[in-house]
């Protein structure tokens, strides 16, 4: 009797755990791929034809080491996720389209640049999306690739940051204008246009990055600098070019002002918006809390805190890099970028960058 009595108690514990696990069923993982399109906050050059050959003064060596320091592949790994494939080294197998792909270009941007038809534009990603869409229902089916998309891929944007870089590096960079305003609304609702044509295309899960704060990099920050201190800077703490930041913290005010609206009207998809920006600053007001030693200065480039030109050579490379805020004069390093993937992860350091939830709570949801 003790014997079924203890049989019996072992059946019920396995029992009640068997539907604890089926009620928390929502918890699994849905998501067997992710796609990303974006510019050089993507793309390390590997998708970027000719690179560095087009993007004179740029890095040669735009990511801190390998391309698992930049965001997007840092976040695969969290999500349980190959690193996507370079669009330009996949061979078109379903086996590898059915991993993910990244469709990312350094020096990307929004709107098609007319000087340059061969950097990758956000419609021309959208292209090469839309490429993967028809051979996957080729090979699959129009319905099993319906289902696959919508159910079991997740869409990884991150834009702006090349267009602004453009735009800043003119010759009227010092002085925005009002029509800078316009380009924000314009840019955003380019990036509407691409949400709208995704969710046409069965995709219900997009993680959006908004622009970090580029007039608190090397190459930016110098004008404020400058102007305060005659070239040098205010203590150890990096003066930003508010000019800039003003910018774009209204494109993006502008982008999650527009993803709050679509996730109302778009049935059944759901997006969130990751304030890069916000991060990045915390980082930058209080680096010694993150363990940063230097936030003025690139610890790869060339000039004035190696900022007037990118990496040539990882012989240039600071000694100690994981005390830069900065890799070079627009990106941040490898430990900047894993913290800004636990924040948008799980609200982990800094909660509430990615809005109206996490992306662990969106993979699984």
């Amino acid at each position: 009797m003790r014997k079924d009595k203890t049989i019996f108690v072992i059946l019920h514990i396995v029992n009640t755990i068997f539907i604890k696990m089926v009620s928390s069923n929502k918890t699994v993982n849905q998501i067997k791929a992710m796609y990303v399109l974006g510019d050089s906050s993507v793309d390390c050059g590997e998708n970027t034809l000719f690179f560095p050959f087009l993007l004179n003064n740029l890095s040669l060596h735009p990511c801190d080491g390998p391309p698992s320091a930049i965001l997007p592949h840092l976040l695969a790994k969290k999500i349980g996720l190959p690193y996507p494939i370079p669009f330009y080294s996949q061979n078109g197998s379903t086996e590898v389209l059915l991993r993910g792909v990244n469709l990312g270009s350094t020096g990307a941007t929004i709107m098609s640049n007319p000087t340059n038809s061969v950097l990758q534009s956000l419609n021309q990603q959208l292209r090469q999306a839309f490429e993967i869409f028809q051979l996957l229902q080729l090979e699959l089916g129009q319905e099993t690739a319906t289902n696959f998309i919508q159910s079991s891929t997740l869409f990884y944007l991150s834009f702006g940051k090349d267009d602004y870089i453009d735009i800043f590096r003119s010759k009227s960079a010092k002085s925005p204008g009002s029509n800078e305003t316009q380009v924000s609304r314009i840019l955003v609702d380019q990036m509407t246009n691409a949400i709208q044509y995704l969710y046409g295309s069965s995709v219900r899960k997009f993680v959006f990055m908004g622009i970090l704060p580029l007039g608190c990099a090397p190459r930016f920050s110098q004008w404020t600098n400058n102007a305060v201190s005659g070239g040098g800077h205010s203590g150890d703490r990096v003066v930003c070019a508010d000019e800039i930041n003003n910018l774009i913290l209204e494109y993006n005010a502008f982008l999650e002002n527009r993803i709050i609206s679509l996730n109302v009207e778009l049935a059944d998809a759901q997006l969130i918006f990751c304030d890069v920006y916000r991060m990045m600053m915390e980082i930058i007001k209080n680096p010694n809390a993150y363990g940063f030693e230097n936030v003025n200065s690139a610890c790869c480039g060339i000039g004035m805190d190696n900022g007037m030109s990118g990496c040539m050579s990882m012989n240039m490379v600071c000694k100690n890099p994981s005390t830069y805020v900065w890799w070079d004069l627009f990106n941040p390093g490898r430990v900047v970028s894993s913290l800004l993937a636990d924040s948008a992860w799980s609200g982990q350091l800094l909660p509430d960058i990615c809005r109206p939830t996490t992306l662990q709570k969106l993979v699984f949801s």
